[in-house]
């Protein structure tokens, strides 16, 4: 007995260290380093206590990335998932080529968020533009990257159209746990397709959704790569009487602020982030879990 737990010790140990030197250890300096004058720079700092944090709530950038970082969230939880619980129920039906369909679904998902930002910024700024021009349709002849009211809904356009392939997996293998029989049985009683989704298909589903969620959510809130490349936080608008840029999220917003030589502001707001990622998820997880239950 003693030697199977000296085992799994010497197992676990390398991932253990890892962990905590990778994650463990930089988390608590970062909590250190957001309370300092750090820049990154020199090799002393002075503690300053909650001081750039109290800072960070009277500066319009991160008050605005904030706020657009939960719409965008907003956004993205509601279309991927929509989206992707459709795509897996084309895929789990009958209809021919249903294996094609599913391999061409979730090779987006392998595109990686530097690369998608540029193949989306040329079709943006060039294709759209030039068939907006040639067809004379005024909604498509300014870049739909440009305009401050429309950016962020294209930004998660974008996600949905990657991210929908990989969570309409988690569905699909949901889907496939459920017995048919239930379905069958449902069908031979009476029941049409939307009313066995309702009743059936879905409530037996509720693990599937939490995890899905709580995906769509994380991913949503730590976006920063497709951002960078596909806008770079641009077009430029104006929010609190300060000019700001509109889709520039948060962790886009804490590079910039890092880039600037403001480290210890920078780092605050990364603590910020990890908090309100954190509530937020328990929140969803929490809510989830009790529909699980009830259903």
């Amino acid at each position: 007995m003693k030697k199977n737990r000296l085992v799994t010790i010497l197992f676990l140990a390398p991932c253990v260290i890892a962990f905590v030197m990778v994650i463990i250890i930089p988390f608590f300096f970062g909590l250190y380093y957001s309370m300092t004058d750090w820049n990154g720079v020199n090799t002393t700092v002075h503690f300053v206590g909650f001081k750039n944090f109290a800072k960070l709530f009277s500066t319009p950038d991160f008050i605005y990335s904030m706020g657009i970082t939960v719409l965008y969230t907003v956004i993205n939880v509601i279309a991927v998932n929509i989206v992707s619980f459709l795509l897996s129920l084309l895929v789990t039906s009958k209809v021919r080529f249903r294996n094609f369909y599913r391999a061409g679904f979730f090779v987006p998902y392998l595109i990686g968020g530097i690369v998608l930002g540029y193949i989306w910024q040329f079709i943006f700024n060039q294709i759209l533009v030039s068939f907006g021009n040639a067809w004379e349709i005024p909604f498509l002849q300014a870049s739909l990257l440009s305009k401050p009211s429309t950016v962020i809904w294209m930004m998660s356009l974008v996600n949905t159209w990657q991210y929908s392939g990989y969570i309409m997996l988690i569905y699909v293998a949901s889907i496939q746990s459920i017995p048919s029989s239930l379905m069958e049985a449902a069908q031979v009683d009476g029941a049409n397709y939307f009313t066995r989704i309702i009743k059936i298909l879905i409530p037996m589903m509720a693990n599937a959704f939490t995890i899905s969620l709580f995906l769509t959510l994380t991913t949503s809130f730590k976006q920063f790569d497709m951002n960078f490349t596909l806008t770079n936080g641009g077009p430029a608008t104006r929010f609190m009487d300060k000019p700001v840029k509109a889709s520039q999220l948060l962790a886009m917003n804490i590079f910039n602020t890092a880039s600037s030589n403001k480290m210890a502001e920078a780092q605050a707001k990364a603590v910020v982030l990890f908090v309100v990622l954190v509530v937020f998820s328990l929140i969803q997880v929490s809510v989830n879990k009790k529909k699980e239950v009830e259903m």
